[in-house]
């Protein structure tokens, strides 16, 4: 197997997919933000002192999903046609349980799209509520489903 970021050389480089069709792909991501619990009660309560922690984490990780090619420096432009983030609080956890659902019909897929989408908004809960709680930790980022492409699909064991 050969990773496919490297040419010949071994130099970095972007994948060629001007040979490839077009198909629908999908992936999705998961994460969670870990928390105290008293913090989780202000989010839950929506009594964070910036606002609407959940809201502005959702639309923070669509506008990161949109924005992965600037970010990561191989990763293709595509044009989305949809990107859904759900962010649930979990008191059994305690914290946040992210998940990015990303979409397009294209020559690659959004793996890294759906993973931007998560860290962006797992990072933003932080950003949000870090006043009350620095030991917060953004954990288990992952791709758990991927489909669409040569490489079919993919889910990840639970």
């Amino acid at each position: 197997m050969s990773l496919t970021h490297f040419d010949p050389k071994g130099d970095a480089h972007m994948v060629d997919v001007s040979s490839k069709s077009p198909t629908h792909r999908v992936a999705v991501a998961e994460g969670t933000v870990l928390m105290l619990a008293e913090t989780l009660l202000l989010v839950q309560a929506g009594s964070a002192k910036k606002g609407d922690v959940l809201g502005v984490a959702r639309l923070a990780g669509i506008m990161a999903a949109k924005r992965t090619a600037d970010l990561i420096p191989l990763c293709h432009p595509l044009p989305l046609t949809h990107v859904a983030l759900e962010l649930e609080p979990d008191p059994s956890l305690p914290g946040v349980r992210i998940t990015a659902t990303v979409e397009t019909d294209g020559k690659t897929g959004v793996e890294m799209e759906a993973l931007t989408a998560v860290g962006v908004a797992a990072l933003t809960v932080y950003d949000m509520l870090k006043a009350v709680d620095r030991a917060m930790r953004i954990d288990g980022i992952r791709v758990i489903l991927k489909d669409g492409g040569k490489s079919g699909r993919y889910e990840a064991k639970r």
